[in-house]
């Protein structure tokens, strides 16, 4: 970026672009591809980090030739210009389904946990004040071997 004078901004329209073959782009897409291969192994997904590829695919799809006019300058002056395409270079519809899916399932596996770990907390909540009513709220005289002989400790 430094070197082309570009921010994040035209750097990553030259990424999406699928004519732009200069060297810097190319080693961007492919540390992009090792991060991504790095993230899904780091979830265990051994299956998709191998197959993992990104093409380049119309991010939506726009009329080939439909023109934009542009209004420019004092005279306000018009011209017509074809917009352009909005390429991404991105994995695959059906893989990156595939990711999502398993990311919900993950995270609706992680929520059932917590609400587990939340039940049995309260439940041992339950059980502690339990324990303070039978005994009137003293806490036992009897130290135990972890407990220090210093005052205040």
């Amino acid at each position: 970026m430094i070197r082309n004078n570009e921010g994040l901004t035209k750097t990553y329209n030259r990424f999406h672009d699928p004519h732009e073959t200069s060297p810097d782009i190319l080693k961007l897409r492919e540390l992009h591809a090792a991060m991504d291969r790095a993230v899904l192994e780091a979830y265990g997904w051994h299956d998709l980090a191998e197959t993992a590829t990104c093409e380049f695919l119309l991010d939506y799809e726009d009329d080939e030739d439909e023109e934009l006019s542009v209004v420019s300058g004092p005279s306000s002056v018009a011209k017509t210009s074809r917009r352009k395409k909005p390429w991404r270079y991105r994995w695959p519809d059906e893989f990156r389904d595939e990711v999502l899916a398993r990311l919900l399932a993950l995270n609706k596996e992680r929520a059932e946990q917590e609400r587990l770990a939340g039940k049995a907390a309260e439940a041992a909540e339950g059980k502690e004040s339990g324990r303070k009513r039978l005994t009137g709220g003293r806490k036992s005289s009897k130290k135990n071997a972890a407990q220090s002989d210093l005052p205040g400790i």
